[in-house]
């Protein structure tokens, strides 16, 4: 598919993003909707890779995918590491992490509604 000069929105660029991580065997993904909560985006998803490899190719995967199907350059942190990579679509921020670095940060928690557990 090529870059899109169709109008997208975040709804979009969310199901490509998991759709991404699905087929290349992310664990543990977790989509958080932070529409009326910030104005960092309309979208975090959380996801965990085995391996700083895995993390690393997971990500660099996703980007060129959300370029050639939406035109979207993101911003990434953290690839080179593999340990947690940042990836700011704009609209959807994606957090990419190895299983004892997502344990440590706990990110998800500070999103999640008061009372409820992460799974």
């Amino acid at each position: 598919m090529a870059a899109s000069t169709q109008p997208f929105n975040s709804e979009d660029l969310l199901k490509r993003i998991l759709t991404s991580l699905d087929e290349d065997k992310a664990e543990d993904v977790m989509q958080i909707d932070l529409r009326g909560k910030t104005s960092i985006g309309d979208y975090m998803v959380v996801a965990t890779g085995r391996s700083t490899r895995q993390v690393a190719a997971m990500s660099e995967k996703l980007t060129e995918k959300l370029k050639h199907d939406f035109g979207v350059i993101c911003k990434v942190e953290g690839k080179d590491t593999g340990d947690w990579v940042l990836i700011d679509t704009g609209d959807v921020i994606v957090h990419l992490f190895r299983p004892e670095v997502r344990e440590f940060y706990q990110i998800e928690k500070m999103w999640l509604p008061a009372g409820a557990v992460a799974s």
